[in-house]
């Protein structure tokens, strides 16, 4: 009788902690009520900006003109990075219905456990070739290229030198990194060479720019900058994803554009933008290079392979773009007569001849108010406007 009653005992005491330990694991409203008050605050910090961003939802193909939810008319799309119009290409959606019927939906996998197709290698032969380079890697997206690249290159002895105006994926990679961090002026030379004359006892010192900054539409100064790096012993980085496929006479970029081709050390770019518009991103440069990122960038690592349907996609606009360069042709015919036109208007439109014409308002709130009425008045409609002060070095 006493064994029994201490067993009961012993479950009670037992059933007593289980019930505790459930209210210790519960959520506390308390503790969200916190939580919640300090996220309404950012929100609402947000909205009295005026830089809230709201979706608008496309019921359509991604085009030039395209159909937008709750309206009846087409509006005029100025604000995709569709640059080739290739998204809706006829011979790359039939590509990838192709693959989706032989390859599949996708992987489930990591590319070195049992993730490669070998349309995943051809596509990585294909960019590389494009490029004149060894070889190359894909990944999700650039902005996994750009936080694979960094920490898997460089250590604590090394040096970054940083455009103040990179990407936000480039400035996110570099904080990732544990080398040594530096920023110079956005396109100042001086500023870029007394950061290099100061560091001449890195291991190595790396340059990171954007070979064309998306907010402005200006071009990095690669010349100078790749001047720079043979001076002092650096290597160069660039992030060519508003480059790929429609800047420079082929479409090789801003290498190409300033006769440089070949001479840049590391390119990223992506697959999301002129190449078809789906996803993935990749990294490009001296075979070394690539192996090593196969085996220490974490988000190539870590990450499912692209979907065969992208592959397929991206790999048939490769094919479509050295054929010829007529695609890139165009784009710049449309760059000049857009500009020029709507300069003779009276905007001020911002960057160095390049597709990205930034109209330039200069107040957060009535860039978004006049982002609005553009799409009301179904003229040019919807074409994304931004101010400077929402920009963070």
């Amino acid at each position: 009788m006493n064994r029994v009653l201490n067993a009961n005992k012993r479950l009670v005491h037992w059933f007593g902690n289980q019930s505790k330990t459930k209210q210790l694991l519960s959520p506390s409203r308390d503790n969200w009520s916190a939580t919640k008050a300090i996220i309404n605050n950012e929100l609402e910090a947000i909205k009295s900006s005026g830089v809230w961003k709201s979706e608008r939802v496309i019921t359509s193909k991604q085009d030039s003109h395209i159909n937008v939810e709750g309206r009846t008319e087409k509006v005029i799309n100025f604000c995709a990075n569709n640059y080739l119009g290739l998204s809706s290409n006829p011979e790359v959606i039939e590509a990838a219905k192709d693959a989706l019927d032989k390859y599949g939906s996708g992987l489930s996998s990591v590319r070195f456990i049992c993730g490669t197709q070998d349309i995943h290698k051809q596509l990585e032969s294909k960019i590389a070739k494009f490029h004149g380079r060894e070889d190359a890697i894909l990944f999700p997206s650039c902005f996994d290229a750009n936080a694979g690249l960094f920490e898997a290159l460089l250590s604590a002895e090394d040096a970054i030198i940083s455009d103040e105006l990179n990407h936000a994926s480039i400035i996110d990679g570099i904080r990732l990194s544990k080398a040594q961090r530096f920023r110079y002026k956005h396109r100042d030379m001086n500023d870029l060479e007394d950061i290099l004359k100061n560091n001449q006892k890195a291991r190595n010192r790396l340059i990171a720019t954007d070979g064309v900054f998306s907010m402005d539409g200006n071009v990095a100064p690669l010349d100078k900058i790749y001047h720079l790096a043979q001076k002092y012993n650096a290597i160069v980085f660039v992030d060519e994803c508003h480059s790929t496929g429609f800047f420079g006479r082929t479409g090789r970029g801003t290498e190409e554009f300033f006769n440089l081709t070949g001479k840049v050390d590391i390119i990223n770019s992506t697959l999301g933008k002129a190449l078809g518009g789906a996803a993935g991103g990749y990294t490009t440069g001296r075979k070394e290079l690539i192996d090593l990122l196969r085996q220490r960038a974490r988000p190539y690592l870590f990450s499912n392979s692209l979907p065969p349907a992208v592959v397929a996609s991206a790999s048939k606009v490769f094919d479509l773009l050295t054929q010829n360069s007529s695609l890139t042709e165009r784009v710049e015919r449309n760059t000049i007569a857009f500009r020029t036109e709507m300069k003779s208007f009276g905007f001020n439109i911002l960057g160095d001849n390049h597709p990205i014409c930034p109209v330039f308002i200069g107040d957060a709130r009535l860039a978004s108010t006049f982002a609005d009425l553009m799409l009301e008045w179904h003229l040019c409609d919807w074409i994304q406007l931004s101010s400077r002060s929402q920009r963070k070095g």
